[in-house]
């Protein structure tokens, strides 16, 4: 049985849960999503804790789903990898200005 949608937290700290969601794509733009993260964000307040997002500035439906279920922008971050690393056309635009 498939699942159209879920959230769950995939890095617990000690204050924070950090949330992670997931949509089949045949279910997007159904805000189910958005019913499961609001749902897990309560749970998480409900056991003393912060829920927080995290993605990259250029997930802008990722972003989208965190305003639009009531996180706000702390900081944008940046990500360190090691091996070899593609750019995106608008990170060298940007790395150009």
């Amino acid at each position: 049985m498939s699942r159209p949608a879920l959230a769950c937290a995939r890095f617990t700290g000690s204050r924070y849960e950090d949330v992670a969601s997931a949509t089949g794509p045949d279910e997007r733009r159904r805000h189910l999503a958005l019913a499961c993260v609001r749902g897990l964000t309560s749970d998480i307040a409900a056991r003393g804790r912060i829920a927080s997002w995290s993605c990259s500035r250029d997930n802008r439906s990722s972003r989208l789903l965190a305003w639009t279920a009531g996180f706000r922008l702390v900081r944008e971050y940046v990500h360190h990898t090691t091996g070899p690393v593609t750019v995106s056309s608008a990170s060298k635009m940007n790395a150009a200005a």
